[in-house]
């Protein structure tokens, strides 16, 4: 749902059509307060695993609230 209301507001303002989510693109739901630790910690991980930065302090993102 999420994907489709987000897809449907995005190219309405960029005033386009088509696909806007690259395939193999899934999103999840967060079911336990626990999880939004867990969920958050892998986000500010992407970078590093990314190779755009060498250690996680260099992500200006990393001392996230959940963290």
């Amino acid at each position: 749902m999420t994907k489709s209301r987000s897809a449907h507001a995005i190219n309405n303002a960029r005033s386009c059509h088509g696909t806007l989510w690259q395939k193999g693109y899934f999103d999840r739901a967060l079911r336990r307060e626990d999880d939004l630790k867990t969920m958050a910690r892998y986000i500010v991980a992407n970078p590093l695993r990314a190779g755009l930065v060498e250690h996680i302090g260099q992500y200006p993102l990393w001392d996230a609230i959940w963290l």
